[in-house]
């Protein structure tokens, strides 16, 4: 799958906003050791993710075929079982670990990446407070 023309560039980022509607972020292709990657940019943080996880996300959520909590943590915070965000770091998906490439900020990945999921029209995404979750369209 190729979604960079949708994703945006370094100078036409996409603005999203994180599942709560609470705040707005940017998220754009990107390059890294001549990869391509996701640059997510949270008004002065810069975080990294592995482009393959919009892929292997679509497919585990399909696999699973109900709604999955987002679970959304920080790098040093453990990541509760069963959600977007555990599997995000863990051993048991498809790269063997963490979609996030920054160190020190490699968490958030159940935060960031849903509503840019939504967005390309791969999972539809809740929107309460706290304690939301995904599925694969």
């Amino acid at each position: 799958m190729n979604y960079k023309e949708k994703i945006g560039t370094k100078e036409n980022p996409l603005t999203l906003k994180t599942p709560p509607l609470t705040s707005e972020y940017t998220m754009h292709v990107g390059e890294k050791d001549g990869q391509e990657i996701l640059v997510c940019t949270v008004k002065t943080t810069m975080l990294h993710y592995d482009i393959r996880c919009l892929q292997d996300l679509h497919e585990m959520l399909k696999a699973h075929g109900d709604w999955m909590l987002l679970g959304s943590k920080d790098e040093k915070q453990e990541a509760k079982p069963e959600t977007v965000e555990y599997w995000g770091r863990s051993a048991e998906n498809p790269i063997g670990g963490w979609y996030g490439l920054k160190k020190g900020f490699k968490g958030r990945f159940g935060m960031y990446i849903p509503p840019l999921m939504e967005y390309l029209g791969l999972a539809e995404v809740e929107h309460n407070k706290r304690n939301n979750k995904m599925r694969a369209i």
